[in-house]
């Protein structure tokens, strides 16, 4: 993608986000998109194949990186990536929607200083619900993939050796994973980057709804 058509895209957000909206974004297009296609994914793409057991009985090696290894983190991630950056597109919509509303109202002559909107260039109205449940859409969904993690993968670390022994093995056999240490810091980085993002998502909506209590309360 041209990354003026991306700054574009990002401008509507950046327009009314606040300053922890604005290092949420740096976070996840920096440190975590950014990391993830240069780094990890190159990092996951031996995973399988050398993925090694002590036995030669065909189908235990396929069967036993299936049970320690049910979703890839790859996978995992990019489907992550993808839901938590939804939300932003449907406030880049809403603020699109916005502008195109005020540019029919100056085109048909109705401007008349006045706007569609009573605070125009501010976070009101059906705009600010948008932005405000985008945000407890974003901690949610990190903190539904940090419990799958969680789940899948104990700790979030891999162990350099997994015993197995499911058919159609023979015995207990070792299986060893490959560069298990490299992925424990991928997935540690990870991890601590998604947990920031949720603290920023909740500190921006706890400043939004207090912000706006005061305001009431005026």
């Amino acid at each position: 993608m041209n990354w003026s058509v991306f700054e574009g895209l990002l401008s509507g957000v950046n327009k009314y986000s606040t300053a922890f909206g604005r290092i949420w974004l740096s976070l996840v297009f920096i440190f975590r998109l950014l990391v993830y296609v240069v780094a990890a994914e190159r990092v996951w793409s031996d995973d399988h194949k050398d993925f090694d057991c002590n036995t030669r009985q065909p189908g235990c090696t396929n069967v036993c990186f299936d049970h320690f290894f049910p979703v890839s983190h790859i996978r995992l991630w990019a489907l992550q990536l993808i839901l938590v950056t939804c939300p932003s597109l449907l406030v880049i919509m809403h603020v699109a929607y916005r502008e195109a509303k005020e540019q029919r109202r100056r085109e048909a002559g109705r401007d008349s200083g006045r706007h569609a909107y009573a605070y125009p260039g501010k976070k009101r109205g059906g705009l600010w619900w948008t932005y405000l449940l985008s945000l407890v859409f974003k901690a949610g969904v990190d903190i539904v993939f940090l419990y799958i993690f969680y789940r899948f993968y104990r700790n979030y670390t891999l162990p350099r050796v997994v015993k197995c022994e499911l058919r159609p093995c023979p015995n207990v056999v070792d299986c060893f994973i490959s560069r298990p240490t490299e992925k424990t810091i991928f997935t540690l980085f990870m991890v601590a980057t998604t947990s920031v993002c949720i603290v920023l998502s909740l500190v921006e909506a706890a400043y939004l709804v207090g912000k706006r209590c005061c305001e009431c309360l005026r």
